[in-house]
């Protein structure tokens, strides 16, 4: 996929939206329902940004924290720039954001508004906005790797588009699994912190591994990922 727009484009300040469970990634669209005032106002001024990017990032269970700090919230997100955008009869926001960048949460700013903004720092992830490099997945590993997501959906009662998931290249699939599988907060910042595609596709091995063994977080049924 490519884009437009450049790194060098990017915000030094970054609107964000904390969100548990949730994470996004290069070249991933992620949808949202947009309804908190907070986050409405948000959206109303990204609209008008040069850059129309948020930051996704995880907040941190029952962590304190101090103004001006970031201290309740994981260091690493990912800003994704607003792609979709929908304002729906009753008020709500329906978007999408699509996967730029991840970066590194440096401190919070302070501000007027209502939602939060981080200083951030984005030098380390640079390959991240980089074309994909070439796929060194083997037929034996994407067979592996699609048995091991059968038996974790079997064991989590989830259903799948396999038509869908078998068509994929490793990438696409390696990434909407990580953002759709209902895995815990902290298992889902270890596959966005991953340093590259295949140390990424190596943690979710695992996590499907110990999910069809009974061992991951998350609902045990009542779902479906495509």
């Amino acid at each position: 996929m490519t884009f437009r727009f450049s790194l060098r484009d990017a915000p030094e300040v970054l609107p964000v939206f904390p969100l548990p469970g949730a994470i996004l990634l290069p070249r991933a669209r992620l949808p949202l329902n947009i309804f908190e005032p907070r986050y409405l106002a948000m959206f109303d001024d990204v609209l008008r940004s040069p850059h129309r990017m948020i930051g996704m990032i995880q907040p941190k269970e029952a962590a304190d924290s101090e103004e001006g700090s970031v201290s309740d919230l994981y260091e690493v997100g990912c800003a994704g720039r607003l792609t979709q955008f929908n304002e729906l009869p009753d008020g709500r926001y329906v978007v999408a954001l699509t996967g730029i960048s991840r970066f590194r949460a440096l401190r919070e700013e302070t501000s007027f508004t209502p939602y939060r903004r981080l200083r951030v720092a984005w030098d380390e992830f640079r390959p991240d906005s980089q074309p994909t490099p070439p796929s060194t997945e083997s037929e034996e590993d994407r067979r592996d790797l699609l048995k091991l997501v059968r038996s974790y959906f079997d064991a989590r009662g989830l259903e799948g588009d396999w038509d869908v998931f078998e068509a994929a290249d490793e990438e696409t699939l390696v990434t909407a699994l990580c953002m759709l599988c209902p895995f815990e907060p902290s298992e889902k910042q270890a596959l966005l912190e991953a340093a590259n595609g295949l140390q990424r596709r190596q943690a979710l091995a695992a996590l499907l591994e110990m999910g069809a063994a009974g061992d991951a977080g998350g609902p045990e049924s009542g779902g479906h990922l495509q």
